[in-house]
């Protein structure tokens, strides 16, 4: 069973709780991950893991602590100057995922344009539901949507993040593609030492 990641707009503050985008709420000793050239990774999201328990049974994911996940999503999200990830894995540097089992003390990491404007698209609140294990969609667990051509890239791994695309943000992946952060199957719950990434296309 995958877990489905509905959004929604928010009034309220979502500081410390899940959103989709926004600003990251990190601890103190986390930085705001950044490519190789120094640029900052796109934030897509925090995930709190208490809030997914009840949807993970077999206890796939620590059921408490925080998820955060960034990658090189410009190019994706409308900027066509910008680096490109390409299709299959991508390249370490261009991705990556935080985990913390504390969430006390977290602070927000903002980040503005010259002009003031935050440069982040505004946060979205997060609620969860179930969803099929490898459907279409935006989701956590499961197996990628698109698996065929890409038995062997996918052998021994399962998906952790599942994004699809989104008109009203902008996001596309080439030709109807999708982005799957992966973990290997066997591995203890909070080991996210080796996450990849991969881009999944028709």
């Amino acid at each position: 069973m995958a877990i489905k990641i509905n959004f929604h707009s928010e009034t309220e503050d979502l500081a410390g709780k899940s959103h989709w985008w926004g600003f990251p709420d990190l601890p103190e000793t986390f930085e705001w991950p950044c490519r190789a050239d120094g640029d900052l990774l796109t934030f897509i999201c925090q995930i709190r893991l208490e809030e997914i328990a009840g949807y993970d049974p077999e206890g796939m994911l620590p059921h408490k602590g925080m998820l955060w996940f960034f990658a090189d999503l410009d190019y994706f999200m409308g900027d066509l100057d910008a680096p490109c990830g390409g299709m299959g894995e991508w390249e370490s540097g261009t991705f990556d995922v935080l985990y913390s089992e504390d969430c006390t003390n977290l602070c927000t990491h903002e980040y503005y344009w010259e002009d003031g404007e935050p440069a982040v698209l505004p946060a979205e609140g997060i609620t969860f539901g179930t969803a099929d294990e490898e459907t279409f969609g935006f989701r956590l667990l499961g197996m990628p949507a698109m698996t065929e051509g890409y038995e062997n890239e996918n052998d021994g791994l399962m998906s952790l993040l599942q994004l699809d695309e989104e008109e009203r943000w902008g996001l596309r992946f080439f030709d109807c593609g999708t982005v799957n952060f992966m973990l290997p199957v066997t591995r203890q719950p909070d080991d996210f030492s080796e996450v990849s990434l991969h881009l999944h296309s028709s």
